[in-house]
């Protein structure tokens, strides 16, 4: 019996969804709810890489290695003290202590946008001095540290602060009448439309920045009937897919409907901790057919069971839950 329920232990994780490199999780965990964090990395699933918002890794994900589920660190705004470098303090000690093989790095979050819907609100000219203070020393320390610029909102005034964001981070850096350039790796963008504007966004920003592989960290059709999102869902992630210069993607819905401030249809999971048809896609996987409003809103039990059996230990184990 041990022979048999280790092999098929063995063959869910080979018959796993194929990784996508481009397919990341924004992670939002759920403090009522904390094994649902668990859904985005059980098999089979398509994700490779996510962020948290917050420059150190969720303890909750400590189990699985660098290489099979990329932590990405964010400097998410600015700090009180515009000369503080605990940014650069915690991805140094995060490298050359614990090592952790960090990569990429994410930072300001919609530094264009108010902090009441969840924009980090930076002057330009602050952002540029913490991006000196902190993103230029990493740069100069770990040579192939890959930078992301600041990802704003899909407002005009997006690229507006961006460009003057360059300005004031060149004027900062600039000496002896020689101009010198703020440098980063890739654009990260934001999107919350249609498939339409989603695509002219992209453009103007590849327009602005041709030579720059582009990350979209957060996107979705917000407040839209489920047709309309599950349409908008097939058609983004197949344009993702089929552009070489997107580097990356995360839809923001990894959570449930009924806490989601995007409505109930973009959602990845249902009042229960379900996986919805775009959440099923999302991992590589079968549409479920659960509707994004079913459910009662309160726990399920359905991760948990009250007697699992020795496939359901054996295949915990293997996955680090325990």
């Amino acid at each position: 019996m041990f022979t048999r329920a280790f092999a098929a232990v063995a063959i869910l994780l080979v018959t796993s969804a194929s990784a996508n490199s481009k397919r990341g999780l924004v992670f939002t965990p759920n403090s009522t709810f904390p094994h649902d964090a668990y859904i985005w990395t059980a098999p089979p699933t398509s994700l490779t890489w996510y962020y948290n918002y917050k420059p150190l890794p969720s303890q909750i994900y400590s189990n699985i290695s660098q290489s099979d589920f990329e932590f990405v660190p964010m400097l998410w705004g600015a700090p009180s003290d515009i000369n503080d470098r605990s940014f650069y303090n915690t991805i140094k000690t995060l490298i050359d202590e614990r090592g952790v093989n960090i990569t990429n790095i994410l930072t300001f979050n919609e530094p264009d946008g108010p902090g009441e819907y969840g924009g980090s609100d930076i002057d330009p000219e602050v952002a540029a001095q913490v991006w000196v203070n902190n993103i230029i020393p990493l740069q100069e320390d770990y040579k192939a540290l890959r930078i992301g610029l600041p990802a704003c909102t899909g407002a005009p005034a997006g690229k507006e602060w961006t460009v003057k964001f360059l300005e004031a981070c060149s004027g900062l850096i600039s000496e002896d009448g020689k101009t010198k350039n703020c440098t980063f790796d890739f654009v990260p963008i934001h999107w919350y439309g249609n498939f339409e504007g989603l695509a002219s966004h992209m453009g103007e920003y590849s327009a602005a920045f041709p030579n720059k592989t582009m990350w979209i960290t957060e996107y979705n059709l917000a407040e839209a009937s489920l047709q309309e999102t599950q349409d908008f869902y097939k058609m983004s992630a197949e344009y993702f897919d089929r552009l070489d210069f997107v580097e990356r993607y995360s839809l923001f819905g990894a959570f449930r409907s009924d806490v989601s401030n995007v409505g109930p249809n973009a959602a990845m999971l249902n009042r229960d901790g379900e996986l919805t048809d775009i959440g099923a896609w999302y991992l590589g996987r079968q549409a479920t057919g659960v509707d994004p409003n079913s459910g009662s809103g309160k726990d399920s039990g359905a991760m948990r069971g009250s007697a699992p059996g020795l496939l359901t230990l054996l295949l915990v184990s293997v996955l680090g839950l325990l």
